[in-house]
């Protein structure tokens, strides 16, 4: 029997400092690892950074404006030396911060629920507005309803209307193999000007005593319960607590149930998951459906929280839907993460507010657009895992040959 390479004589031994060779399912882990937790952080600081170097040209101080935006979003309400006037200031800010973080953790989740079946769904806008029409519909109708019957009925139904035009979409994919992100963009606009007509002067829906393209006004029984801060002044509603349960959902269907394991069998390897068994089609459907509940349950939180009603300059500007792809994206399309970016694309919009921002620090005119300056950062840095990993494994590699004796 012949010896291996490691008995023959005269073998050099490896030296003793050395790694050994990984294993494909080492360096797939490692990936994950570094692309799923540093990539992120590493977008955002970079974005920041690019930031500071707009506002450092302005001819202000990049720390300080950074300073004042952060006490805009009151963030600092969490530190406990935060008192007086200081800490009641924060109070408010930070729950308008978190009334703009409940609808962006839904839409990204509308986003990051087809991604893991291997769609792109840029429909969440589309998606959003019908639930915010069928919400306006709902909650100024049936005012005879207890409370917590119409608010329940007013959120189910929105979350229905989107599920059903997240489905469209879905149905198109299957049936007919059109590409998502087209049908989405489409059904986008069929969306905005359906509303257009509905709320517009003389529309169907345009309220009765408006002067203006303007819907009727959310009756109280349907307005979600504000639970921190004053309801006159947009105070902190349940939206948020509904918001977070969806993140419980999202994880729970893909992680604990069998349409979870087909919708990330489909996103892995349709081909591989129709030979075992698995319905491409009928998942491509459900995970659009999926998709549009979160989008549609984010424009009745905005409609019952705080907005009440909808104008159709509102519609054309709304663009908290193309948002939720920038949070999906930062997330890594989970839950955690999806957090995580509506929080920070919350803040920063509430942060760079004119009524949030002191204006003796930096222009929050101006400061408005460095959010849009940052949000387009993240969406273009986001995809640079694989640079960031080449980066890393350089440095191991740099690491291990100053490890290893000269000669």
């Amino acid at each position: 029997m012949s010896e291996t390479p490691a008995e023959q004589p005269g073998a050099a031994p490896p030296p003793p400092d050395s790694e050994p060779p990984e294993t494909f399912a080492a360096r797939l882990s490692a990936r994950y690892r570094i692309g799923g937790i540093v990539a992120p952080l590493i977008t955002t600081v970079v974005a920041f950074l690019a930031g500071g170097i707009v506002v450092g040209a302005t001819g202000h101080n990049p720390l300080s404006t950074y300073r004042a935006i952060f006490n805009g979003t009151g963030l600092n309400w969490l530190f406990p030396w935060v008192s007086g006037a200081d800490r009641v200031d924060a109070a408010i800010n930070l729950q308008q911060t978190l009334i703009q973080t409940t609808p962006l953790i839904l839409t990204g989740l509308a986003v990051a629920f087809a991604f893991r079946c291997g769609m792109f769904n840029i429909g969440g806008q589309g998606q959003y507005l019908v639930g915010a029409y069928v919400a306006i519909f709902v909650g100024s109708s049936w005012a005879h309803l207890a409370g917590p019957a119409h608010v329940f009925l007013a959120v189910a139904l929105a979350a229905l209307a989107g599920a059903v035009w997240g489905g469209i979409a879905g149905f198109l994919k299957a049936t007919t193999g059109a590409h998502e992100v087209i049908s989405t963009i489409m059904l986008n606009w069929v969306a905005i000007w359906v509303g257009d007509y509905f709320f517009g002067l003389s529309g169907p829906f345009q309220g009765p005593d408006q002067f203006n393209p303007i819907s009727n006004t959310v009756a109280d029984s349907a307005k979600l319960p504000v639970f921190w801060g004053d309801p006159e002044l947009q105070g902190l509603h349940v939206g948020i607590f509904i918001a977070l349960g969806a993140l419980v959902v999202f994880w729970v269907i893909l992680n604990r149930t069998t349409i979870g394991y087909e919708v990330r069998a489909v996103g892995f390897n349709p081909s591989a998951a129709e030979y075992g068994g698995i319905s491409v089609k009928k998942n491509y459907f459900r995970a659009m459906a999926i998709s549009g509940m979160f989008a549609g349950c984010a424009g009745a939180m905005d409609i019952l929280g705080w907005e009440f009603n909808l104008s159709t300059p509102a519609i054309h500007a709304s663009s908290i839907g193309f948002i939720g792809v920038a949070v999906a994206l930062l997330g890594r399309n989970t839950a955690i993460g999806t957090f995580l970016g509506a929080l920070l694309f919350g803040a920063l919009y509430v942060g760079t507010s004119t009524r949030q921002l002191d204006a003796t620090v930096f222009d929050p005119q101006l400061a408005s657009n460095l959010t849009l300056i940052i949000q387009g950062l993240v969406v273009l840095f986001v995809g640079a895992d694989l640079l960031i990993i080449g980066i890393w494994q350089w440095r191991k590699r740099v690491r291990l040959r100053t490890r290893q004796p000269a000669g």
